[in-house]
């Protein structure tokens, strides 16, 4: 199929009463726009055909129900006051824009040298990111923010899958409800993963919706860690960082991994 005719097929499913849809030729984009609020999102068409071509229906669906879920949610009044079990820390790059499209300042601390902490309300299928005017509209402080978020992440729960490969245990968290490396912050589960390990704990936040804990006993773990984080880092929705930290009393140091060979799993 070719870019075109993709293109209107997109636009088909995408016609709303109160958007707009407008193409731009030179990026191979599509802008879907409310009307009312002016908000929206842009969406990249030769990715997706990608998919398409490689039969990832699924995926291609996905993005497109993620569009209309963020359009419908932009259109929505959100407030603090009443939301507060639904305040979660999220994590991003440290290179991540510290303000909207519409030049609203987000709320955000500093986690790592890679890494920032921003916050979010969720809305269900989505979530909007907190900004100052909205911390302002509620009456709190950041402190408060951060607390009432830390609290709320401890309460999802935490599916790890297992592995292990050349004598190294691999625990992969992915709840797919986009605060898996949010976890991260969660000092307690911290805490019983540093216990837990025989060796070296390791872990890698490669983006939003994976964390990898690594037990690591030999140099091979350190190649095969290198590896994972790297492969996922790039295939992420909202990638963080490809860098692994070293956890030595709950806090995290980045290591830079350079993987001498491929591992035999």
């Amino acid at each position: 199929m070719d870019l075109q005719t993709f293109r209107k097929q997109i636009e088909k499913k995408l016609q709303r009463d109160g958007w707009t849809i407008r193409y731009d030729h030179k990026e191979s984009t599509l802008r879907i726009e409310d009307k009312a609020t002016k908000k929206g999102a842009t969406l990249a068409l030769k990715p997706l055909l990608a998919k398409w071509e490689r039969e990832e229906y699924a995926a291609v669906d996905e993005a497109l129900r993620t569009v209309a879920v963020g359009l419908e949610s932009m259109a929505k009044a959100v407030h603090l006051n009443g939301n507060e079990k639904n305040i979660f820390p999220v994590i991003r790059a440290a290179s991540f824009p510290d303000k909207t499209k519409d030049g609203k300042t987000l709320v955000y601390q500093k986690h790592t040298a890679e890494t920032r902490i921003y916050y979010a309300v969720d809305l269900g299928e989505t979530y909007t990111l907190i900004t100052d005017d909205l911390l302002n509209e509620s009456g709190w402080e950041l402190k408060a923010l951060a607390e009432m978020a830390t609290f709320n992440v401890r309460s999802l729960p935490q599916p790890f899958k297992e592995d292990e490969v050349a004598g190294n245990r691999f625990y992969f968290l992915s709840a797919n409800d986009g605060y898996d490396a949010s976890r991260i912050l969660d000092q307690s589960l911290v805490q019983r993963m540093e216990q837990k390990a025989v060796g070296q704990l390791v872990v890698a936040i490669p983006h939003q919706d994976a964390l990898i804990f690594a037990d690591i006993q030999n140099d091979t773990g350190y190649d095969v860690l290198g590896q994972m984080a790297l492969q996922f880092f790039g295939g992420g929705r909202i990638p963080v960082t490809a860098l692994p930290f070293i956890v030595e009393n709950g806090e995290l140091e980045p290591v830079f991994i350079m993987a001498q060979k491929k591992p035999k799993g």
